[in-house]
């Protein structure tokens, strides 16, 4: 079993930055992709970015890319999502997700089995 905690959420102004982090416990998620999902009240989760095991692959969802960073750092156990040039659609609920180690980072929700309880990231504009 894993467990995600996601932390650094919070409120910020329009065109500020936010750092998220995801600390995984239970068993090493050395092997496995990484991905953020977001979900805004009444929408649907969408994929913000993905990192394969290894870290030397990223994706990321079309709204987020040239703003958002995923990166992750296998001795801490943790991975990380820096969100600059925020506006008020980045407003949702961010979840980390653990995955498969997989040579395709999955942007599906079914492409992760284990969730964190998600992080409030608010933007006021």
């Amino acid at each position: 079993q894993v467990q995600l905690v996601e932390s650094g959420g919070g409120l910020v102004q329009a065109g500020g930055s936010l750092r998220l982090s995801c600390a995984a416990s239970g068993r090493t998620v050395g092997s496995s992709n990484m991905g953020w999902f977001r979900q805004a009240p009444g929408k649907e989760r969408e994929f913000v970015a993905g990192i394969s095991w290894s870290g030397g692959a990223t994706n990321y969802g079309s709204s987020v890319k040239g703003r958002f960073t995923i990166s992750r750092d296998n001795t801490k156990n943790t991975v990380y999502l820096q969100m600059n040039s925020l506006n008020a659609e980045d407003t949702a609920v961010y979840y980390c997700g653990a995955g498969r180690s997989s040579s395709t980072i999955a942007t599906r929700q079914s492409g992760y089995d284990y969730w964190g309880q998600g992080t409030q990231v608010t933007v006021s504009s």
